[in-house]
């Protein structure tokens, strides 16, 4: 936050938007009682509304829940710099400025991960992403436990094998060192390509308590946080290794043994972002996917998964609405099977699953 910004009113940007002044009435400069507060929470939910924000209630709610540290339900009186910090909260985010920078975290499948600048925000459709992946390691690691009660036992043997082969000895790939543990504990091998603020990775690791979980992100901001958020989250469960997820040579020492390949790709077409809120703050490395179409990257994750995949290893990989077709044709050409698209919850076609 700049200078100009912690000084609340008096020090206004001057792009603060028109639908805010409304609001300077002297409040900010006292002390508010609890129903003072509770109207000027709801007065900043209509400014938020009349700058477009899509969530104008729940977002002036959780700014007011920041300043004073409390629900607002348990709010009696606030002081006035409290007050004043509130508005100038609220003016940033009429802005268009997303909700999850300025208060610095965001949820994910009931993970509260930190945001930061520069890396992208994690969205509530790709939790379906997730939970496809999710569901598919749980039950190999149910397999793992009881291969007797599976009609192909492939998987448990896999799994078996692969702990009965753990030395603790290093195997390493160009780009990224990744620890022998992670291509060798008993439990499912996850691998989360392009995996931002590490929520994929970190949700796959909370969930899936015997999942090895390796990440790999290109940005080195991206990265930091994915580590912090994963640390913190699942400690040492999580190997986040900053590489090109699309690069033969990152985790080549994995090839043919990972068990699922999860991904959220930069995908969206050229010229596809609208809202202010992705188009001034989210990285553009993180959104575009490459070409007119958008599909220059998610065709690389598929055919880098293609050769990470053990045989019958699934891959799940996000993409937009209108790339599903293509998709499906490049996952068969790179020698994928049972190849079809996953609909998110409003019914689109959201995510491309196959197998190896």
């Amino acid at each position: 936050m700049t200078g100009s910004q912690e000084k609340g009113w008096a020090g206004a940007p001057r792009d603060w938007p028109q639908a805010l002044l409304g609001l300077r009435d002297g409040r900010s400069a006292q002390p508010l009682g609890r129903y003072a507060f509770r109207r000027l929470v709801r007065d900043a939910s209509r400014a938020l509304a009349e700058a477009g924000v899509s969530s104008p209630e729940s977002d002036a709610r959780a700014l007011a829940d920041l300043v004073v540290g409390r629900p607002l339900v348990m709010v009696d009186d606030v002081g006035a710099a409290e007050a004043t910090r509130f508005l100038t909260l609220v003016a940033r985010r009429a802005a268009r400025e997303p909700l999850q920078l300025i208060t610095g975290r965001m949820w994910f499948r009931g993970l509260e991960l930190r945001a930061r600048p520069g890396v992208f925000i994690v969205r509530p459709e790709t939790e379906v992403v997730a939970g496809a992946a999710i569901d598919a390691a749980r039950g190999l690691a149910r397999e793992a436990e009881s291969p007797g009660e599976r009609a192909d036992g492939g998987a448990a043997r896999h799994l078996a094998a692969r702990h009965r082969d753990a030395d603790g000895a290093s195997v390493r790939a160009a780009s990224g060192a990744v620890s022998g543990e992670a291509a060798l504990v008993p439990g499912p091998l996850v691998v989360d390509l392009c995996t931002g603020s590490g929520a994929i990775a970190a949700a796959v690791a909370t969930e899936v308590p015997t999942a090895r979980v390796v990440a790999v992100e290109i940005d080195a901001v991206a990265a930091a946080l994915a580590r912090e958020n994963c640390e913190r989250l699942a400690p040492g469960r999580v190997e986040v290794v900053q590489a090109d997820a699309t690069a033969p040579a990152t985790l080549a020492a994995l090839d043919g043994t990972v068990d699922v390949v999860v991904s959220n790709p930069p995908y969206v077409p050229a010229g596809a972002v609208e809202d202010p809120e992705t188009a001034r703050h989210d990285p553009e490395r993180a959104l575009f996917g490459g070409g007119a179409d958008g599909l220059a990257v998610p065709t690389a994750v598929v055919r880098r998964s293609a050769a990470l995949l053990r045989p019958g290893g699934l891959l799940v990989m996000e993409h937009d609405a209108g790339q599903g077709a293509a998709l499906r044709a490049v996952a068969t050409a790179a020698g994928l099977r049972q190849v079809r698209t996953g609909q998110d919850l409003t019914g689109r076609g959201r995510y491309l699953r196959a197998r190896r």
